[in-house]
């Protein structure tokens, strides 16, 4: 029985905190929760909400993930990934469906880390991580089209194709001003970064180096827009203002009307978020543990993401996980505790209350423009290209992910994924497992713990006595290979009168092992030939004796060692 280890980080760093630490976590929550304001707009926008919801979610979520998490640096909010998801749900359900289905996730997390399967979840495979990773940047570019270059569309196809189609034939509509917001936007957010690496400038202005460039693109495209308008006349860049109408007012608590048709309708979409958000939140934590040398509590840690995205739908945010390039600039800027943090979230809320009508004036282009750069560095291009190198296997479970991802959608990409993936490590290891037929003698020399008895002279095997070995896990892949191979050779051999199956390097045995080893026997019993199992360790003897193979066989045809086995073979000749 497992026991429940919920562990803040939070609690156990502030025994031994003192100014020094309070003062570098409060500039780098400072910086963290700049950062964050033009991504939390972004992703509310694209996800299909208003920019204040997506505000709200990192205020809330950013907040209790950081008092509740198992990771001493991690940065909560809205991130990129679940853009697509929470689009689908929306148009197929409504606001409301996804609060609901936010909810629910919420809850399968806590379950998640109750449960401790925080470490399983780090081993989904690589490529399956890859490739919708891949899967959904490519998704948000597509989406970020028609505001980048400001496309007249009276709607945007949900299809990835069609959508495409109607890119093409609108592209005649494109409007120059926003297009030249959209492209300037993506180029002073690549190009600000090095704008520091020649030395007049570093020296100088190493305060502006910690602005990220997407907060200056914002402000930059801002006042040009504005100024175009107020003198050249141009009205036909998009703003925020002109598509929402932005409210500073926190809302409040409100909790949806749940009914059990909408949660069997929402089940395997909160499983996507839940699964989504305990991947992604648990490799943030992984890439910061590698940074800072610590090491983060994974059960823990998806608890607080539950709570988070239960608190969060509540006041009407949208879903959210931890975000590895804001939990990166808060490491790289001194941040060492969780009361970065929170410090992180309080500079998100005073920005909501204070400076929010302002947001109405940032061009739509200049937004997309901030998704493109997110949708490249989320692209993964470069272990996209180095897994195209591997197995076949794995370049087939990229591909099936990520052309899933794009053609249909995310749910269905990992569930795919995943089985894809078991599919192949079944096969994988079945092959590990490998059977062998010892005819005449046993070689000492080749054994290992077996010739604990005796001397170590060979082993001669008598006649009328046939040894298989088994090598590796006897599961249900590597039983039924172990039961073609018995047949094939029962057919090229004489009918021995003992039958010697060492067990030695198998280390467990499931169901369907047992079930193939029970054919065998009694299939052998029936030709009159007695089975004698040898090297059965403790674990694979004791399932075999609830299986009722020592009524089955004979307690004394179940031996330790393969000298026991030989002797117990000629006792039966």
């Amino acid at each position: 029985m497992t026991t429940l280890t919920f562990k803040p980080k939070l609690f156990s760093t502030l025994r031994n905190y003192d100014r020094k630490s309070f003062t570098t976590d409060l500039l780098a929550g400072i910086i963290v929760g700049i950062v964050a304001l033009p991504l939390a707009i972004a992703f509310g926008i694209a996800s299909g909400v208003t920019p204040e919801k997506g505000i709200i979610t990192a205020i809330v979520a950013g907040l209790l993930i950081s008092v509740f998490g198992g990771s001493k640096v991690q940065i909560g909010g809205p991130t990129g990934a679940f853009i697509i998801i929470i689009y689908g749900i929306i148009q197929q359900y409504g606001f409301e469906g996804l609060t609901i289905a936010t909810l629910m996730a919420g809850v399968f997390l806590i379950m998640f880390g109750v449960l401790h399967l925080g470490t399983i979840i780090k081993y989904i495979p690589y490529p399956i991580v890859v490739g919708f990773t891949s899967g959904i940047a490519l998704t948000i570019f597509t989406t970020q089209i028609k505001d980048l270059f400001g496309l007249t569309m009276a709607s945007v196809p949900s299809d990835f194709i069609e959508k495409w189609i109607a890119y093409v034939g609108s592209f005649p509509t494109i409007d120059p001003w926003s297009a030249a917001v959209g492209v300037g936007s993506v180029a002073v957010i690549a190009l600000w970064p090095k704008l520091f690496n020649f030395s007049p400038f570093t020296s100088h202005f190493s305060l502006l180096r910690k602005l990220p460039g997407s907060l200056i693109a914002i402000i930059l495209m801002t006042i040009a827009v504005l100024l175009l308008k107020q003198y050249m006349g141009v009205s036909s860049v998009e703003t925020i203002g002109d598509r929402f109408s932005i409210s500073s007012q926190l809302p409040g608590a409100q909790v949806p009307v749940l009914s059990w048709d909408v949660i069997k309708s929402l089940v395997s979409p909160a499983i996507t978020i839940a699964i989504l958000g305990a991947i992604e939140s648990l490799l943030s934590a992984t890439v910061a543990d590698g940074v800072i040398g610590d090491r983060h509590d994974s059960n823990t840690e998806l608890i607080a993401q539950g709570v988070a995205n239960l608190a969060s739908p509540i006041f009407g945010g949208i879903p959210a996980t931890g975000a590895i390039a804001r939990t990166m600039t808060n490491i790289n800027n001194g941040g060492r505790t969780p009361v970065a943090g929170i410090v992180h979230a309080a500079v998100l809320l005073l920005i909501f209350l204070f400076l929010m009508p302002l947001a109405q004036y940032i061009p739509m282009a200049c937004l997309a423009g901030v998704l493109v750069i997110v949708s490249y560095n989320m692209s993964g291009w470069r272990s996209f290209m180095s897994i195209m190198k591997n197995p076949k296997s794995d370049v087939i479970v990229l591909w099936v992910t990520f052309l899933l991802t794009v053609i249909f959608d995310l749910t269905i990409a990992i569930e795919v994924g995943l089985i894809c993936a078991c599919l192949l490590f079944m096969r994988r290891m079945a092959e590990t497992t490998d059977v062998k037929v010892i005819s005449d003698e046993i070689n000492p020399e080749e054994e290992e713990s077996d010739f604990q008895l005796g001397n170590l002279e060979h082993l001669t095997i008598p006649e009328g006595v046939e040894v298989y070995e088994i090598n590796g896990p006897y599961f249900f892949g590597a039983g039924n290979r172990f039961e073609e191979i018995m047949g094939a050779l029962r057919h090229q051999r004489q009918h021995p009168k003992v039958r010697i199956i060492r067990m030695r390097k198998v280390p467990f045995v499931d169901s369907t092992g047992i079930h193939n080893l029970t054919n065998l026997c009694l299939m052998s019993q029936g030709e009159g030939i007695q089975v004698v199992l040898s090297g059965v360790n403790e674990n694979v003897q004791a399932v075999l004796h609830k299986a009722g193979f020592d009524t089955m066989l004979g307690e004394e045809n179940i031996c330790s060692h393969i000298n026991l086995a030989l002797a117990r073979a000629k006792e039966l000749i």
